[in-house]
Formats: C-alpha cells, structure tokens, sequence
C-alpha cells in the first residue's frame, strides 16, 4: 500500500486522510486540506482504496459499499502506525466516504490502542436527495472521540436535516456557514469564502488533536 506523507515526522499527531468516493488522494481539495493540517502541526497521511488506485492503471471500476472497505482501513492504519514516531497519536478519517469507511473502524481500533480518535470532513449522512436513506444506525452507539466538520447545507446531510438525527455524546459536530460538501460557501449570500471554510475546519481538526 502506497502512502503519501506530508509534514513533520516528529509531529505529535498525525491524521489518515482517505479520500471521498469519486476522486483520489491527491485532488485539488486533499493537497490544499493537507496543507492546512501541516501548517497546523498535523502530519497528514493519505492513501487509497484499491478501486480508485486501480484508476491510475487504467481500470475504471465504481466504488464499492463503504462497508466492504474496511479491511482495507485497517491495513492502512497498520501501516501508518509504522511511520508514527515515538508516543505520537494517529487520528483517523477523511472525505465523505472515507471518513464514513473510517467510522466503520474506529471503536475496535480505538479499544486496541490504535488511535487516538475520528476526524470526518464532510460525513455523507444519507445521499442527495434522499434523506430517508439514512447511513447514521451506527453513529448512534460511537464510543471514539469524534470530530465532524459540516457544511451547513451539505447535500449529504444540511445542519437541519442532523438536527432530527440520534448521535452519539462522543460526536463533536463543527458547522461551517452556508458551505457544501466540499465546505464551499455561496459568498455573495454568506460573505464568506472557501478560503475561510477550509481554514476553520482545518482550525477545529487541529484543536480536536491536540485535546486526545
């Protein structure tokens, strides 16, 4: 399995970034995102599931149930807790569908010491459009320490529709004004930018790692 590291490699913490469903580790939005985190203290590690690296070779497959991911989650925590220094702490997650595959995960990686806690961007709570088909049975009972940043009219999932959710005390979930799923706000309606947002959630990510 192919990681790309960026950041100190003495840093306290370091954060698995997985991508989303339909784009790679290394999009506009994961290199901008990981630089924030950097330039934050937080070392970033990214990999990808094997369907969306078989893309650079030619083989265009959709992806698979999230679920099915999982056992690939694994191994790349295994195999970034390899790259950790001495004492740091690993934090999991990722875009969308990643950080959905990494939720799957996290009570049984945190109960065997493997992390320190969940970080999603952008958690695809049910799909566009479909608001019954609803992906939260499992946040209910989540027992990691979980940040979720939001944009507050994410398709996937706006700051009303969570408002009507069961979820578990462990998730922290941080809103980021009129911002989609990828946190871009409208800034003639908002006045804010995508600039602001990214940078807000890079600012709570780094706050949540430094209170594990």
């Amino acid at each position: 399995m192919q990681l790309l590291i960026t950041g100190d490699q003495g840093a306290e913490s370091s954060y698995l970034m997985s991508h989303g469903a339909g784009a790679g580790m290394d999009t506009v939005w994961m290199n901008d995102m990981a630089a924030l985190l950097v330039s934050r203290g937080i070392r970033v590690v990214r990999f990808e599931f094997g369907y969306m690296a078989g893309r650079r070779q030619g083989v265009r497959k959709p992806p698979p149930r999230a679920e099915s991911l999982a056992g690939e989650f694994r191994d790349a925590v295994a195999a970034t807790r390899e790259t950790l220094p001495v004492g740091g702490r690993l934090l999991i997650g990722g875009k969308s569908m990643g950080g959905r595959v990494a939720s799957f995960v996290a009570d049984e990686l945190l109960d065997a010491g493997a992390i320190a806690g969940l970080a999603c961007l952008g958690y695809p709570f049910h799909p566009p459009e479909k608001p019954e088909q609803l992906r939260t049975a499992h946040l209910a009972g989540l027992r990691t320490p979980t940040l979720i940043c939001q944009g507050t009219r994410d398709p996937f999932g706006s700051r009303d529709d969570v408002a009507g959710y069961t979820l578990s005390p462990a998730i922290e979930l941080h809103w980021l004004e009129d911002g989609d799923h990828d946190f871009r706000p409208r800034k003639a309606i908002s006045g804010r930018t995508f600039a602001q947002n990214l940078a807000e959630a890079a600012d709570a990510l780094a706050a949540f790692a430094a209170a594990r």
